[in-house]
């Protein structure tokens, strides 16, 4: 159901607030240099740790270019306990590792190193089923045009460096979501309450139409 936007077109929207928003989704993307422009044009107060910001902007784009162990490396710095304490993120991090060994045609050395890393989380159910999609890569000749050619993409790779930027912040103690993704993500359900409600409306109204027509 859409909403008629000369509802709220009259509504203040608070300055500080919109300022808040900007600079929680640059710190959050670890854009330093345009937060740095951002507070300096706006006069706004600075409150990130822009040290913090570029350590996990390096690590970040580590993992997300490929280069996994350095990234697994850097995070050990960063947030000494922060995967072992999050077992999910490692074993995804060591996946996208043994993933760019069979995309470099490196067959001997990604099954070396799944024995060595990926194995032991084989002892855990959960793991058990990733485990025989990644090891079945190694059974193509061209892997990207199996049916697992999803773990190969930049989509995937994409979406394990996020997850480690987001617990990166929150093993900092800062909001894993932006602002604008928190917002957008209460945005989907307003807007799906309400498209459920129209819908419960309109069925009472056609029920009670339908009883009406009922011969008495």
């Amino acid at each position: 159901m859409d909403i008629d936007p000369r509802q709220y077109e009259d509504i203040a929207v608070n300055d500080n607030d919109v300022h808040s928003i900007v600079m929680s989704y640059l710190a959050h993307s670890c854009f330093t240099d345009t937060l740095e422009s951002f507070t300096t044009s706006t006069g706004v107060k600075q409150t990130a740790n822009l040290e913090d910001m570029e350590k996990r902007k390096r690590i970040y784009h580590l993992a997300l270019e490929g280069s996994v162990l350095k990234a697994i490396e850097l995070t050990e710095q960063f947030a000494p306990d922060l995967l072992e304490k999050n077992k999910d993120l490692h074993f995804d991090l060591l996946s996208l590792h043994f993933v760019g060994l069979v995309c470099s045609r490196k067959c001997t050395e990604a099954l070396e190193f799944a024995q060595a890393k990926l194995a032991p989380f084989g002892k855990v159910q959960k793991y058990v089923e990733k485990l025989e999609d990644f090891m079945a890569l190694l059974a193509y000749n061209e892997p990207e045009k199996s049916p697992m050619f999803h773990l190969l993409s930049l989509e995937y790779r994409q979406q394990v460096a996020d997850s480690l930027n987001r617990a990166m912040l929150a093993n900092s103690n800062l909001p894993s979501y932006s602002a604008v993704e928190r917002l957008m993500q209460q945005t989907t359900v307003v807007r799906q309450c309400l498209s459920q409600e129209s819908r419960r409306v309109s069925s009472i109204c056609f029920e009670r139409l339908f009883e009406e027509l009922e011969p008495r």
